[in-house]
């Protein structure tokens, strides 16, 4: 068997393993085995393994800062008061609860990114569910996977992944960005809103919701968790407006955040150090190295090549072609690793903003479509069960089809239209 085959049959089963989870492994320790495999079998120098490592700086930093911020909003009770407010503001309708969830989701992945909804506002939304006394919790906890992906494109901040594609000194300005995709990613929200509530009406249609839910207490503490997502918000909106690196910035506010924390609330950190998911880093690197073997047997070349001649001869069919494989690929071997590909083809091949808008689309919002296909839908799934609540594969894939696709498709159209 030839070097190249093997590299992509070791990809191809470490992408597998993360989806399958045999044994209930965590995702992680698949990603990081087929890393060492690449490496132990010498498909892969052991430099070249912590080159695709370096690569994902960025990206641990931002995700260590924000899953800092989250957990320190979760701990400190500010996500549940949010649920809470959100309850009680429903007056006892399902569809109100569901729409005002739906918001609080919305604003959360634009400003803190798409995992901080997966992993802080999943549990506050089940609280929520669980005081409101409705039957059945699962569409709204849906909210929080669905809007975490389709909202994830509003700003550069709403998605690791969007640090991959755009990183290394290639993010756009600010107002470049929000050219490009404030109206598809208006779409992005109201077509999933609108296509995952017909698919849960006849559930919200028999259920109730309780009209008299407390709201708890917003502790001192809370009210510096929320300052501080909101002073971060500011200056990673700021560093996006000057085209800088989002990570460094948001791990540094999220130290300060919960300094300030320890020392006015007198509390430890290592609770909330305990609570973060840290699995999450030794899965995003391995799915680097992953990707760094798969350039060493030329796929990037062969992508850009593609993407230049397509942008030459028809661009606006290749943008719609990019966009729709991108999102397919995306959940067949996660969106991290799949926007890291595009993003090696997309800066060779000097793609035109449209081209390379819709393959961001297609790697933020492809992810709908099942429950592998991005990191915030594998959180989202792992705080589902520590509630006890189970979401198989093929359930949220028959789900995925008729959310995703339409609006992806949509999505697409408003790019290409406008570009």
């Amino acid at each position: 068997m030839s070097a190249v085959s093997l590299t992509w049959g070791i990809a191809a089963l470490t992408a597998l393993g993360v989806i399958t989870r045999p044994f209930r492994w965590p995702e992680a320790i698949w990603a990081v085995a087929g890393a060492v495999l690449l490496v132990g079998l010498g498909l892969l120098s052991l430099p070249e393994a912590w080159i695709g490592v370096g690569k994902g700086l960025d990206v641990y930093l931002f995700l260590i800062g924000m899953m800092l911020l989250s957990e320190l909003a979760r701990s400190e009770g500010l996500f549940d008061w949010l649920a809470a407010i959100a309850t009680s503001r429903a007056k006892g309708s399902p569809i109100r609860l569901f729409t005002l969830i739906y918001v609080v989701g919305t604003v959360v992945t634009v400003f803190l990114s798409n995992d901080a909804t997966a992993v802080v506002l999943t549990p506050a939304v089940y609280a929520a569910a669980k005081a409101a006394k409705v039957k059945e919790p699962l569409p709204y906890l849906l909210i929080c996977a669905f809007i975490a992906n389709a909202a994830s494109f509003v700003l550069p901040i709403s998605n690791p992944a969007n640090l991959v594609i755009f990183g290394g000194g290639h993010m756009p300005p600010l107002g470049r960005w929000m050219a490009t995709f404030a109206v598809p990613s208006v779409v992005a929200v109201i077509s999933t809103y609108v296509l995952l509530y017909l698919t849960q009406r006849r559930v919200l249609a028999a259920d109730s919701v309780a009209s008299d839910v407390a709201s708890p207490h917003l502790s001192g503490t809370a009210k510096l968790a929320g300052a501080g997502l909101v002073v971060t918000a500011v200056i990673l909106i700021g560093a996006s407006a000057l085209g800088l690196d989002l990570g460094l910035p948001t791990f540094v506010c999220g130290l300060v955040t919960a300094a300030l924390i320890v020392v006015v609330g007198r509390e430890s950190p290592m609770e909330t150090l305990r609570s973060m998911s840290w699995s999450v880093l030794p899965l995003v690197a391995g799915l680097f190295v992953v990707v760094q073997a798969l350039e060493k047997t030329g796929l990037t070349k062969m992508l850009a090549d593609w993407l230049s001649s397509g942008a030459a001869d028809a661009p606006a069919q290749t943008a719609a072609v990019a966009g729709v494989a991108v999102a397919f690929l995306a959940n067949l071997v996660n969106n991290l690793p799949a926007g890291l590909v595009a993003a090696g083809a997309v800066q060779a091949a000097h793609a035109s903003d449209t081209i390379s808008g819709a393959i961001l689309i297609g790697v933020d919002l492809g992810p709908n479509l099942s429950v592998t296909g991005s990191l915030a839908t594998i959180l989202w799934l792992s705080a589902l069960r520590r509630e006890g609540i189970e979401v198989s594969a093929l359930a949220f894939l028959k789900l995925g089809v008729v959310v995703m696709v339409p609006s992806l498709v949509l999505s697409l159209l408003a790019l290409i239209a406008l570009g």
